[in-house]
C-alpha cells in the first residue's frame, strides 16, 4: 500500500539524491559519529531545485526578503524528536526533556498544528528524511489493556502531516541539513552584519557569540531572550506571552533553540514580529561554544574555508 512519501516520490516532485554543498567538508563530522552517518548525505529533495547547493541561495533570498519586507517567515527544522512527539512517543525526550507524558503530548497537538498550517502556508519545513529513517512500521499485535505508541520514523511523520490535512510540498520543503549550512555560511554571516539578531534559547554566551561571528567577519548586534530548559513543546502557551513581551522591536531576524517546541514558538514570534525566525537548534549551541551539548559536530555545519580562520 502507496504512503505519503510513495505518493511524494511517484509525483515526480521529489527524489533521493546526495547533496554536495561546495567548500562543505562532512569527512571530519564523519570521523567522530557512528558509520551510517554517511547516509546523512542522502536528502529528499525537490526535483524542481536543479542544483542541491543551489538550495543556499533560495533559502537566503526567502530570508533576506522576509528581512526587507518585514513579514513573517518562520523556518522550522523536524527530526527523531518531532517524529517521536507527534507519533505520541515519549522517545522525544533524548537530549532534551520535551513532554512529561503521553496526555501532555496529546494536549499540546491542536496548538502544534495550528502552528504547522502557518508554517507551511508561509514559511519552509526541513524535515530529516533520508535512507535511514524511513522504515516502514512492522505491524503489532493489538492490546485492549495497553495503548499502542506510534512509529517514529520520517515515513510515519508525513502521513501525520497528510493526515491532519496539512500540504508539504516543493514550495515549503526544504532538506533539514541545509538549515545549518546557511546558518554556518559566508552568506548567512554577510547578510546578518550590523544587523540586530535576536537569539531566544536557555543558554547564552555573548562572547562566545560574538567571537564566532567575528572571526567570520560579521558584527551583528545579538540580543538574548530566555526560555526555559524543558518542556517548551507541552508549555509554550503558558510561556508564550512573556517571550513575545520581551522581543526587541529592531530586531531584523530571530534564531530559535527549543527543542520539539521550535514549532509554535518560531510560528508565534515570526507573526507577532513580522520577521524571519529560523529554528537554528544545534548552531545556536555552536554559537554559545557548547557544540558538545548535542553530542558534537553535525553534518553540513563544517566549512573548509573555516579551517584557516584563527580561532582566538
Amino acid at each position: 500500500m502507496n504512503d505519503t512519501l510513495d505518493r511524494m516520490q511517484a509525483s515526480g516532485d521529489f527524489e533521493f539524491q546526495r547533496m554536495i554543498v561546495d567548500d562543505i567538508d562532512n569527512e571530519q563530522v564523519f570521523a567522530v559519529n557512528v558509520p551510517e552517518m554517511p547516509e546523512g548525505e542522502i536528502s529528499l529533495v525537490s526535483t524542481k531545485t536543479n542544483i542541491v547547493g543551489g538550495l543556499l541561495y533560495l533559502l537566503h533570498s526567502y530570508i533576506e526578503d522576509a528581512m526587507s519586507g518585514n513579514r513573517a517567515a518562520p523556518v522550522v527544522r523536524f527530526a527523531d524528536g518531532e517524529y517521536a512527539f507527534y507519533a505520541n512517543n515519549l522517545k522525544c525526550n533524548g537530549l532534551y526533556r520535551q513532554a512529561e507524558s503521553v496526555r501532555a503530548i496529546r494536549k499540546a497537538l491542536p496548538f502544534h498544528l495550528e502552528a504547522f498550517k502557518f508554517l507551511l502556508d508561509h514559511g519552509k519545513a526541513a524535515p530529516l528524511i533520508y535512507p535511514g529513517n524511513i522504515h516502514r512500521p512492522q505491524p503489532k499485535l493489538l492490546s485492549f489493556f495497553k495503548k499502542q505508541k506510534g512509529e517514529a520514523s520520517a515515513r510515519a511523520f508525513l502521513d501525520f502531516i497528510d493526515l491532519n490535512g496539512l500540504d508539504l510540498n516543493s514550495s515549503n520543503y526544504i532538506p533539514f541539513y541545509m538549515v545549518y549550512a546557511y546558518l554556518t555560511s559566508e552568506l548567512f554571516c554577510r547578510l546578518v552584519d550590523k544587523k540586530t539578531i535576536c537569539i531566544i534559547n536557555s543558554d547564552h554566551s555573548i562572547d562566545d557569540c560574538h567571537h564566532w561571528f567575528s572571526i567570520r567577519g560579521s558584527q551583528p548586534e545579538i540580543l538574548f531572550i530566555d526560555i526555559d530548559k524543558a518542556y517548551v513543546a507541552t508549555r509554550w502557551l503558558d510561556m508564550r506571552q512573556k517571550v513575545l513581551d520581551a522581543m526587541p522591536e529592531r530586531a531584523d531576524l530571530c534564531l530559535v533553540g527549543a527543542g520539539v517546541g521550535a514549532l509554535p514558538v518560531c510560528v508565534d514570534v515570526a507573526r507577532h514580529c513580522s520577521l524571519p525566525v529560523i529554528d537554528a537548534g544545534h548552531v545556536v549551541n555552536m554559537f554559545n561554544g557548547l557544540e558538545s551539548k548535542s553530542n558534537g559536530p553535525r553534518l553540513f555545519t563544517q566549512w573548509k574555508s573555516e579551517r584557516e580562520k584563527p580561532t582566538s
